[in-house]
């Protein structure tokens, strides 16, 4: 399987006022094309790090990072990123919210207008393109997110906590939905995560790392079948893997 991302031998450490940190200690991992991969791990062990390395928005202080093969020396089109909050800007519409990378990627606007529109189907918004982020609820908002980061047709999906800062029942929703969006596109996804049940229902992997400083301790596959439902979760197999990630995470 080819990788549309890897990390080799992996550090970062960096200066405090109390001295240096080290954040992530020799990581390496890969996610193939086409895969879902889910990174689990307690707070502050470096899970969004490892996502800011992929998208070359810092630096490795030792190691390196290739995506699609390329070294990573900072922000480039083969990767779309989607953060814990959408950051959507309040003045403009939705549409114009999806179509901001095309603007900061020089893509002609016309396609680029067709194509955002295509996502925002994709996305179950196209009935919003034209509303503005405060008409849109925490779960739409995230879709518009999800939208714009599809635009520019990305081969590798970045995805850190997205919807953490959502309740329970519109994380359900946007999680079937993340599945749906993956299964007709079959991107290459990093997704980072705190929720075992999370993880273990999206991923063909999961990858467990350590308390800081971040190594990957575990590689745990998910062999169960897709696409997943609700039923999933109450599958014997699924709730003996969620039982087996656990034990990372109980302590006493």
């Amino acid at each position: 399987m080819s990788a549309a991302l890897e990390l080799r031998g992996v550090g970062l450490t960096y200066a405090t006022r109390r001295g240096e940190i080290n954040a992530l200690d020799y990581v390496n991992l890969q996610v193939g094309d086409g895969e879902f991969v889910a990174l689990l791990g307690p707070s502050g062990c470096g899970k969004s790090t490892v996502l800011k390395l992929a998208a070359g928005l810092i630096s490795a202080t030792r190691g390196e990072v290739r995506v699609a093969s390329r070294l990573v020396t900072g922000p480039g089109r083969d990767a779309g990123v989607v953060f814990q909050k959408p950051n959507l800007l309040p003045w403009k519409s939705v549409l114009e919210n999806v179509l901001l990378p095309a603007r900061t990627l020089g893509m002609p606007i016309q396609p680029a207008r067709i194509r955002a529109l295509q996502m925002l189907e994709l996305v179950g918004l196209s009935d919003f393109a034209g509303d503005y982020p405060f008409e849109l609820s925490g779960g739409m908002q995230q879709r518009v997110g999800i939208a714009r980061m599809l635009l520019h047709d990305p081969q590798l999906l970045l995805m850190d906590e997205p919807f953490a800062a959502l309740d329970a029942l519109s994380r359900e929703a946007l999680t079937l939905e993340l599945q749906r969006i993956w299964g007709q596109q079959r991107k290459s996804v990093l997704f980072i995560t705190h929720s075992i049940q999370e993880a273990v229902f999206l991923a063909d992997r999961v990858l467990v790392m350590s308390p800081r400083p971040g190594q990957i301790v575990e590689e745990l596959a998910v062999p169960l079948a897709r696409p997943r439902t609700l039923e999933t979760l109450a599958d014997p197999q699924f709730m003996a893997l969620c039982q087996h990630l656990r034990r990372y995470f109980t302590h006493g």
